[in-house]
């Protein structure tokens, strides 16, 4: 394997902990007809990768692999440039500037990354820096509750310091929603900054006293619950949260509340991934999306990047720097 066949990947090849992702050279992959290969300049360490690494929920393992992991490179997130054409693409050219998620095989935790023409990608905004562009996987997510707001409906955002939080404060904002922010301390200006119409900060005051009724209340890190937060909902309200709730709740809840034709409990799963990126890249050209940022690691250090990540305590995105 030559220099011009092989790539630097992370590479996990059983469940476990960051201590089994491990650099190496691999194959590097050529473009189906109808596939673009990306030069990846960067990608994301999200939550999505470290509960895919420790196979998280368990059952997740029916999609991912029963006994080892189906996948052996693991990042949705991706930003880079296009180096090789698939003999069918004619909607983008080598040397394209690019950003998108690769949310089926993962992939981006490598040097190249073929990804279909027609999928997750779009161009890069204006002159963004790579590192700004990977701003897809918390949007996606985000996009899966937010979709629901509108015009003058309100909406309760708990978390709204992580990539998922600081994304749906925004496409909250662009959908004319107004929005309250429930974060800490130490992140009390962040959504102001991002268009927040109010902020609760948790340490100081209870967000479940408000004494208020939302359209949505969303759960952005999975810390709380629909039974603590049912009485803030109005009338057809949904509650949503990025975890699966106490005891698997909101699993039962929301098949419970969809036999009865009601969206009253949602786990936002994400839909439409290649529309959702186009439209984002819109809003980003129109200034009315940013990414978030925290910390950088470069390749060689992402097993440290999953352990940081895993704290729980990240603002935002935390961005790999591939090449």
């Amino acid at each position: 394997m030559t220099a011009s066949e092989s790539m630097k990947a992370v590479v996990f090849e059983r469940y476990g902990s960051p201590a089994l992702l491990s650099l190496q050279t691999v194959p590097r992959p050529l473009p189906s007809k109808s596939e673009v290969r990306v030069k990846v300049h960067a990608s994301t360490v999200n939550r999505t990768d470290t509960a895919t690494l420790r196979a998280h929920p368990f059952f997740a393992r029916a999609m991912t692999g029963l006994i080892r992991p189906k996948m052996s490179i693991l990042g949705m997130d991706f930003s880079g440039e296009i180096d090789l054409l698939g003999d069918d693409v004619s909607a983008f050219d080598v040397g394209d500037r690019v950003f998108g998620i690769s949310p089926d095989t993962f992939g981006a935790h490598a040097e190249y990354l073929c990804i279909p023409a027609g999928g997750a990608i779009a161009h890069i905004p204006g002159s963004l820096p790579y590192h700004e562009a990977v701003v897809g996987e918390g949007a996606w997510y985000a996009n899966g509750t937010t979709q629901f707001l509108s015009k003058g409906k309100r909406c309760l955002i708990y978390g709204a310091s992580g990539a998922i939080g600081t994304a749906a404060v925004q496409l909250a904002k662009a959908r004319g929603a107004q929005v309250v922010a429930v974060v800490g301390t130490r992140h009390i200006d962040l959504p102001v900054a991002l268009g927040a119409d109010r902020v609760v900060n948790y340490e100081t005051e209870d967000f479940r006293a408000l004494g208020e009724k939302f359209d949505l209340v969303f759960d952005a890190v999975g810390k709380t619950s629909f039974f603590e937060c049912r009485h803030l909902l109005a009338e057809n309200g949904i509650f949503s949260a990025t975890d699966l709730g106490p005891g698997w709740s909101n699993i039962f809840l929301g098949m419970f509340y969809g036999a009865m034709g009601s969206r009253r409990v949602r786990i936002p799963f994400p839909e439409n991934a290649p529309g959702f990126i186009l439209q984002l890249a819109d809003l980003m050209s129109k200034g009315k999306f940013q990414g978030v940022f925290d910390r950088r690691y470069p390749l060689d250090k992402t097993a440290d990047a999953f352990r940081y990540v895993e704290k729980g305590q990240k603002t935002g995105i935390v961005v790999l720097d591939v090449c």
